[in-house]
């Protein structure tokens, strides 16, 4: 089917649901749309929590739209009377903002099933969190065999050319970048000392890609060997057997949070409510940490086990005393002016 011709049939199904329902509106007519992230995120999601929550909708549907935290917020804010997204995801920078910006609404607590069950942590009224990313290094085991130990290798004279990172736009590179400096004397609100060590590095990089879906695929394309990357990012890469591998760095692996909200002025409030309760749920938590996908569970009735209980924690607990946290509360007001000199200081 042609695009014109579905765009004509996705109409007069709107509008015939108009006329069975004068209540609704020409927005209310369209299906739920869940703004996931892309890459591994959005592979998970289509095969594991989009059946799951479909199961508890009597009607509707769910079009997945993978975007970075800032894209999705700034497609919100460009229509927050008619948002095009319905569920956002993000980590927690992007989260705060979301919140400041009045685009997302308090979650109904005293209706969820499974909001108490999750890690105190976890728990935020204005979005539950659905599971931890895990940030350390990612690397190619056939060009290189000594695996990496520690967030300097990425400086080694033997990975000249070889490098990828991604723009600051990504959580996972102002998180690296924040890690960077308090490693050499910076802090969460201070940055100077990563620019520096990023300046030495350009010899080293290969690629700065968008997000960590992209960063995955460039190991996948044989372009970089080496680089800071989310645990679960590389899982399914892993499973259809391109050549790579995680390892927390000596220093300590990285660890946020990724939660999801209901937007603001959504239509589909009761079909976002189905989507988030799925998204907590233990069967759906349990699944998604199996593999390929080795999503990190914030629910606590999920035991850890696998692979992520072999290489990252056997348990929450293990989990919140052995990675390391930032203040995303002090890193977001200064992120929009690091981003801009990132961009104009880096390029590949």
């Amino acid at each position: 089917m042609d695009i014109s011709r579905r765009r004509i049939m996705q109409s007069a199904l709107a509008l015939g649901a108009l006329q069975l329902f004068p209540q609704l509106t020409m927005a209310q007519a369209r299906n739920l749309v869940f703004a996931t992230f892309t890459g591994s995120w959005e592979e998970a999601h289509k095969a594991v929590l989009v059946p799951a929550a479909l199961e508890h909708m009597k009607d509707g549907n769910i079009i997945l739209d993978p975007m970075i935290s800032v894209d999705q917020i700034s497609k919100v804010m460009a229509s927050r009377e008619h948002p095009p997204i319905d569920v956002m995801l993000h980590d927690p920078g992007p989260a705060l903002t979301a919140i400041e910006q009045g685009l997302i609404e308090p979650y109904p607590v005293a209706d969820s099933a499974y909001y108490q069950q999750l890690m105190p942590e976890a728990q935020d009224p204005m979005g539950p969190s659905i599971f931890y990313q895990i940030v350390g290094l990612t690397y190619n085991p056939d060009t290189i065999q000594t695996p990496p130990d520690s967030w300097m290798d990425l400086w080694k004279p033997e990975y000249k050319g070889r490098v990828g990172i991604t723009n600051m736009n990504s959580s996972l590179g102002t998180g690296f970048m924040v890690e960077l400096a308090k490693l050499h004397g910076g802090s969460d609100s201070n940055i100077e000392p990563a620019f520096e060590l990023l300046a030495k590095l350009k010899p080293n990089l290969a690629a700065v890609a968008a997000n960590p879906g992209q960063l995955a695929s460039l190991f996948q394309q044989g372009q970089i060997d080496i680089s800071p990357g989310n645990f679960n990012a590389i899982q399914i890469l892993k499973a259809r057997g391109v050549p790579v591998e995680w390892v927390a760095p000596k220093e300590g692996a990285i660890a946020f949070k990724t939660s999801i909200h209901i937007v603001k002025n959504s239509p589909n409030r009761d079909l976002a409510f189905a989507l988030i309760e799925a998204s907590m749920s233990p069967q759906v938590q349990s699944q998604l940490m199996e593999a390929p996908y080795l999503v990190v569970p914030t629910n606590m009735q999920v035991k850890m086990s696998g692979e992520i209980a072999e290489s990252l924690a056997k348990d929450q607990a293990e989990m919140k005393s052995r990675f390391r946290f930032q203040d995303w509360k002090v890193i977001n007001p200064n992120r929009a002016a690091w981003i801009e000199r990132f961009n104009k200081d880096i390029q590949v």
